[in-house]
């Protein structure tokens, strides 16, 4: 059954979406994009781990590349057969999560140290 969510958008409106927050993700190959720079295999790790979290949540999962130092997300909805908003919905959840920086927000969370790595700021 076809809602619609499972609208699947053009190049060139996916263009448009990829704007703001989504700004760093990339339309490419039938999917939007993102690889997050990590400072190590166990950043990596746990970066993979937290959008497992989410997608599952979602029911909606991506395709994930690991490597020891980034994590490449890839998002289209297989059902439907591309980009969907199901996809840019997943993506500002993945960002917002990913991106998730307590130390610049003040309060007690002090976020992790400098000379501890995780994910790179961009």
């Amino acid at each position: 059954m076809t809602t619609r969510h499972d609208q699947v958008y053009s190049a060139a409106v996916i263009a448009t979406r990829l704007v703001g927050d989504l700004g760093r993700w990339k339309y490419a190959d039938g999917a939007i994009c993102r690889t997050y720079r990590t400072e190590d295999w166990r950043a990596t790790l746990l970066a993979a781990g937290a959008v497992a979290h989410l997608a599952e949540a979602a029911w909606h999962h991506p395709e994930m590349i690991l490597n020891y130092s980034s994590l490449e997300i890839r998002l289209n909805t297989h059902t439907a057969g591309g980009v969907t908003d199901k996809d840019f919905e997943l993506a500002a959840r993945i960002e917002t999560l990913l991106g998730w920086r307590p130390g610049s927000e003040g309060g007690a969370l002090e976020g992790t140290p400098e000379n501890v790595g995780y994910i790179q700021k961009d």
